[in-house]
């Protein structure tokens, strides 16, 4: 009996120490900030509870320190906007997590973050330019095999606003990509005008300078954050980067 119970004490401290660890960041700089950072806090903390991750949350810049990010396996900027960081040291130690193998997922409106930071945008996959009024539109499902999108029809009918990125990493793999013939928009002839033709991307994967990095543009409402197939998209995203097949 002594055994077992030695065992079973075995399993569960492995259990333990292979449990993820993710950071949710959802710091918002000067200008608008969305509602529904709560929202997706709660979500991806239930998500984490039912996957075996462990998870923290903060919006304090202060936090990005080597110390602090040394034992994260992914950080996720849930609905971050504008300047990300207050200093060029916290900068720098995200940068040199990613340099060192961490992971990284974007949510909504993350890639409006660092608008000023070349290397943040290339990391990401691309920066926000602009979006047309919320709408129901069109998505193209452009790779079913991944792990974040293998569950949706090939034309996933959603409600959002239709993110315009520009700066896009020429290495990223596109996941899902707006029909823009789809989409109400009296600027659209402004941008993106046909520099994707017909289709803009909407989330991607990729690695990039070290580390693993997802984003999705999707994600404004935050009554988004309880669809079963919009989380089913972050999860998958999450453990694409955590290297979970």
């Amino acid at each position: 009996m002594r055994v077992n119970l030695t065992f079973c004490l075995i399993l569960a401290f492995c259990a333990i120490s292979s449990a993820q660890n993710l950071l949710v960041y959802t710091h918002n700089g000067e200008g608008y900030v969305h509602d529904n950072i709560e929202a997706s806090v709660k979500a991806l903390e239930k998500l984490a509870s039912q996957n075996n991750f462990t998870i923290q949350t903060t919006d304090d810049p202060e936090f990005f320190t080597t110390k602090n990010l040394k034992n994260i396996d992914c950080i996720i900027f849930s609905n971050t906007n504008n300047e990300a960081f207050y200093t060029q040291s916290q900068r720098d130690a995200f940068k040199n997590y990613i340099n060192d193998g961490g992971g990284f997922a974007g949510i909504h409106v993350a890639s409006g973050s660092e608008r000023n930071w070349d290397w943040f945008a290339a990391m990401l996959g691309g920066r926000f330019v602009r979006h047309p009024k919320l709408q129901e539109f069109d998505i193209a499902v452009i790779d079913s095999t991944h792990m974040s999108t293998n569950f949706l029809p090939k034309i996933w009918h959603w409600e959002d606003e239709c993110y315009y990125l520009d700066n896009l990493n020429p290495d990223i793999y596109v996941l899902l990509a707006a029909d823009l013939t789809t989409v109400t928009d009296d600027k659209k002839d402004e941008y993106p005008d046909k520099v994707f033709g017909d289709y803009a991307p909407l989330a991607w994967y990729h690695n990039y300078d070290g580390g693993r990095q997802f984003y999705t543009a999707l994600g404004h409402k935050k009554e988004y954050y309880s669809n079963p197939q919009f989380l089913n998209h972050i999860l998958g995203g999450i453990k694409w980067v955590l290297n979970e097949n």
